[in-house]
């Protein structure tokens, strides 16, 4: 199951010359700029490289191959045709200086994008420049900051954060200069009403929330949730890492919040994983369009698309990026976006909510616990094996990493924390009933496995390149990089 490195097929002399352009190129590099060594690559012919890197993307698991229901992560089958369409010749050679009369096209669908991204989410503006998640929720604190500093209310330096939230928001609030509070969730999952108004007052700058929550359900009480926070003087922010459960039905716009960002690379299907490119769209309410970041698309009088900048928003929060975001994420989220229309948006969220709900049904009836068994899953649901782990001692690391040997990608594992032993799944509205059930029967024979025979359990993964890794050592001891004096 090994793949050597590349480096270990190398032998002196052979070369891949094929595909190096016939009449080469020349440089007018500066000799002190020139390397003074050789590049050390590995001397292949072309099939061996070819073997090399095919083998290596065989052992990928990955959306195109693999059932992937990993919870609060949406990892969403991406169309070719968002792919084929956003790589069309007059947009790849579009130049980011290209004048706005040379760009009237690209700006058209930007400036589409954001009426659908208002359209869908119900707010009242919407900035596209974040480049990702992360980067989206920085941009809401720093929107909400700006608004109470505007207002000369500076006093405010809470954030209240639910136990539940993504580790992210926390993180967010911190560099945005709040102190982060967290606040209890109740035994139903939702957010304890009770501590929110114990937290709630002159320092409440914001609550930063999740609905659906990381937890798989619906915040019944968003609605008295919002109207508490605004009453004390704070804003509510959305983390939009779940809108894929409610696209199309419920808008958080509607529920009170005042600020979204959008993982366009989870909720509107673009490539995702690996560490990016992603995008994290921002839409804000009334209160907060003078500060969105910088450039939006806007329209004149006569029809013509430009960017509006410092000039048109002096409030704004400025700019995140070096022009306007991943122009090529964003394309591809709108041609999504245009080919789901409103119909399908709504369908993205039944299925999604339908697959979610048929695999919790028959988990449970297998046996499983659920962590909140009297909740219905808004699009991803939580099974706990604290009983098992009590019983013989089997771990949610123990399931995931035997579900690789059964061809499945694992669910999220210990997260959110407060469910002991979790598997946080989500399965996405693209997946098949057969690829659900395919799941089941695999989770079930792991169940049996562990009462008969846990050792066996212990040591997957069995069909792997490598197998269990001590997780500690591998994130601080990273191994990454061929080294030659190391070989």
């Amino acid at each position: 199951m090994t793949e050597s490195l590349i480096f270990e097929h190398s032998r002196s002399g052979r070369a891949a010359w094929a595909q190096f352009p016939s009449d080469g190129f020349d440089v007018d590099l500066p000799p002190e700029l020139a390397r003074q060594s050789d590049l050390g690559l590995p001397e292949v012919s072309e099939l061996q490289a070819v073997r090399h890197f095919t083998r290596l993307s065989q052992r990928n698991f990955s959306i195109d191959t693999h059932f992937y229901p990993l919870g609060s992560c949406t990892m969403k089958y991406n169309p070719r045709a968002c792919n084929r369409l956003a790589m069309l010749p007059e947009f790849l050679s579009r130049h980011p200086l290209a004048p706005v009369s040379a760009s009237q096209g690209f700006l058209a669908c930007m400036f589409d994008l954001q009426e659908i991204l208002k359209d869908v989410t119900g707010m009242r503006g919407v900035s596209l420049t974040p480049m990702a998640g992360a980067q989206g929720e920085f941009a809401g604190v720093a929107m909400i900051r700006a608004y109470h500093d505007a207002r000369g209310d500076t006093e405010r330096t809470e954030i209240l954060v639910p136990d539940a939230a993504h580790g992210t928001n926390p993180a967010t609030a911190s560099m945005c200069g709040y102190v982060p509070r967290e606040i209890p969730t109740d035994d139903q999952g939702d957010v304890d009403i009770e501590a929110l108004k114990l937290a709630l007052g002159p320092k409440t700058a914001g609550i930063m929330l999740t609905n659906p929550s990381t937890l798989g359900v619906f915040e019944r009480k968003i609605s008295e949730i919002s109207k508490l926070v605004h009453e004390a003087g704070g804003l509510l922010y959305y983390d939009g890492a779940n809108l894929n459960a409610i696209l199309g039905k419920v808008r958080p716009g509607d529920m009170g919040f005042d600020v979204i960002h959008m993982n366009l690379h989870k909720t509107f299907s673009t490539p995702h994983g690996g560490g990016g490119p992603g995008s994290g769209a921002v839409g804000v309410s009334e209160r907060l369009l003078p500060f969105m970041p910088i450039p939006v698309v806007g329209q004149g009088s006569d029809g013509a698309y430009r960017w509006l900048d410092e000039d048109d928003m002096p409030q704004s929060i400025g700019r995140l990026s070096a022009f306007m975001g991943n122009a090529g994420v964003l394309l591809r989220a709108y041609v999504y976006a245009r080919m789901l229309g409103r119909d399908g948006m709504h369908r993205v969220a039944e299925f999604a909510a339908l697959n979610a709900n048929y695999l919790m049904a028959r988990l449970r009836d297998a046996g499983f616990d659920l962590a909140f068994p009297d909740r219905r899953a808004s699009h991803e649901f939580i099974i706990t094996l604290k009983r098992q782990n009590k019983a013989v001692g089997v771990t949610a690391t123990d399931v995931a990493k035997r579900l690789l040997d059964h061809g499945f990608h694992a669910p999220t594992v210990y997260f959110p924390l407060l469910v002991p032993e979790c598997l946080l799944i989500e399965p996405t509205e693209t997946e098949s009933r057969e690829a659900l059930d395919g799941f089941v029967e695999a989770m079930i024979a792991i169940a049996r496995e562990a009462e008969d025979d846990i050792e066996q359990l212990r040591g997957a993964p069995y069909t792997m390149p490598v197998r269990r890794l001590d997780d500690v050592r591998a994130a601080r001891q990273l191994d990454v990089r061929y080294q030659p004096d190391a070989a």
